[in-house]
């Protein structure tokens, strides 16, 4: 099942409907996993959306069963469809500009045509973009339990946690699971990146921890109010986790945020203000120098966040991304990354999202060290800190 490279996208969507497909169209799954991309990537310029059908037979009886059924699929889908192999047992089908509800018709299409052939499948849908990651792409309807909550109502933080960790939603069929594609483009850390996470961030907590009773004891001195401040934030595939990191505002500081949003800095949706009011006088000597990050290292320990990664935005902001900043959320968030080390306050917000993607698709674990030791300086010279 190997896709002719040399044939052009664009000469094979103009084919006339009906007109039989064979099964060297079909791509390898590395292969499909980069046109699912590429369709993303289409579908961010355009803000538009589209939908996976992946299908496998019942019962899967090896690799002639998932043959079988490739041939019932290129029967039944459009000329505009792309096609390939997922993995041994499963057919993937991507519907360009189509909903959901529209790919309830090429699994009624695919269902009958099995079952005349003494076949079963079971179709599962993805779709793209996920309307509980973004509230703009929300019926208004809906709109009011939708939007992103603030960590000043614990009931609302909390449903929105129930729905991201709800992976399936019934759709016209109650037996059709609908997730969300960021689930599956998702990129987990592999062995030897976590296992620098681990191995480092327990070095600087055995190390720092001297440090971070004396932040706890000034803290806890020169301000009412917890030592650690605890915020909900979009982690891998979007899905919330809660952040920790030393508080160094007032108490108060997330009612007040509104307020003040018209006096950010930072362009965006980001929140950034050099003299911000609920800034804490210990709080600004730990921004300045980020010492009010090293809680994060029980969030890389927890598996929440790595050393090196996009930063990870609160919920409210995440939902205010415009569509092609997803893939951002395909890697586990970080402590540092470009934008930490390169960028910071002095680039707008397009850029800092830039520079995610740009780590992401170039990803490799020496820039990751080279980003580790580069963080360093940038931190002691505070460039770009607010």
């Amino acid at each position: 099942m190997v896709k002719d490279s040399a044939r052009s996208t664009a000469a094979r969507h103009h084919k006339p409907l009906g007109q039989h497909r064979r099964l060297h169209e079909m791509y390898f799954p590395k292969q499909l996993l980069s046109v699912i991309r590429r369709e993303r990537a289409r579908a961010d310029r355009q803000k538009g959306r589209f939908t996976l059908v992946m299908f496998r037979p019942v019962p899967a009886k090896g690799r002639w069963a998932t043959l079988r059924l490739s041939r019932v699929v290129l029967d039944q889908m459009r000329a505009t469809d792309e096609i390939g192999q997922f993995d041994r047992h499963t057919v993937c089908v991507i519907l360009p500009d189509t909903a959901p509800e529209g790919a309830m018709k090429l699994i009624e299409r695919v269902s009958e045509s099995a079952k005349s052939r003494g076949m079963g499948v079971e179709p599962t849908v993805y779709t793209y973009p996920t309307d509980w990651l973004n509230s703009r792409h929300s019926d208004d309807s809906d709109r009011n339990n939708s939007d992103p909550p603030s960590d000043s109502d614990p009931s609302r933080v909390a449903e929105w946690v129930r729905r991201a960790e709800t992976t399936g939603s019934s759709g016209s069929d109650p037996h059709l699971n609908i997730i969300p594609l960021e689930s599956l483009l998702e990129q987990r850390p592999g062995k030897l990146k976590r296992m620098i996470d681990i191995v480092v961030a327990s070095m600087v907590l055995i190390v720092a921890w001297p440090v971070m009773v004396l932040i706890a004891i000034l803290i806890k001195l020169t301000s009412e109010g917890p030592v650690i401040f605890k915020q909900w934030r979009s982690g891998l595939g979007g899905r919330p986790f809660e952040i920790y990191k030393f508080r160094t505002m007032c108490v108060n500081a997330d009612s007040m945020k509104a307020q003040l949003r018209s006096k950010s800095e930072q362009d965006g949706p980001a929140f950034k203000m050099t003299h911000d009011p609920r800034v804490t006088r210990i709080g600004a000597l730990l921004r300045k120098t980020s010492l009010d990050e090293l809680p994060q290292l029980f969030n890389v320990l927890k598996g929440d966040m790595s050393l090196v990664g996009p930063r990870p935005l609160p919920l409210d902001e995440q939902a205010q991304c415009d569509q092609w900043h997803r893939g951002r959320l395909d890697v586990i968030p970080g402590l540092t990354c470009i934008w930490q080390v390169k960028g910071r306050s002095r680039v707008s917000f397009e850029e800092w999202m830039r520079m995610d993607l740009s780590y992401i698709k170039r990803y490799r674990v020496w820039e990751d060290l080279k980003l580790i030791f580069a963080t360093v300086p940038a931190v002691i010279l505070r460039r770009g800190a607010k």
